[in-house]
């Protein structure tokens, strides 16, 4: 099977925002953000990227791949603690240049390294002109040291 690719986007901006063709607006850094939500109830789990290899996996799998910008490498979402993101609607925006997935999470139903479902699990506010962070109250759902350790 030959690997998937994208077409050269039109500089026809009708036809980038109301075509058929597939043609991620990647950025100059060749990733485009990733949006994702759980596929049952909304929940905002994460935000990542997608360069063009992860993106094609993901459609050709059905499991979310993405782009490590501080590792720099592909990563399958789940390969390592076994919470893997089974895709059930892939959505894009209207210039092309976010991705949004809806998933079901499998494992731990967790999707955040630190053992947590979503990966926003601090509010932001402030105290005396300085910017807060606050726990919502979230806890991890399984062991994240033991899950990541290093072998």
């Amino acid at each position: 099977m030959a690997a998937l690719t994208f077409p050269q986007a039109s500089s026809d901006k009708r036809a980038l925002e109301e075509g058929e063709a597939c043609t991620p607006r990647f950025d100059a850094n060749g990733l485009v953000t990733a949006v994702v939500t759980d596929a049952a109830d909304g929940m905002l789990l994460m935000v990542a990227h997608m360069n063009a290899e992860a993106l094609a996996l993901t459609i050709e799998t059905g499991i979310a791949h993405y782009w490590s910008r501080s590792r720099n490498a592909l990563w399958k979402k789940g390969e390592s603690s076994g919470n893997f993101q089974h895709v059930v609607e892939m959505r894009t925006d209207c210039d092309q240049d976010a991705i949004w997935l809806r998933v079901n999470v499998t494992g731990h139903d967790a999707t955040c390294h630190t053992g947590r479902r979503s990966c926003f699990y601090r509010t932001v506010g402030q105290q005396n002109g300085v910017a807060t962070l606050s726990a919502d109250g979230s806890a991890p759902l399984f062991n994240a040291e033991d899950t990541y350790r290093k072998k």
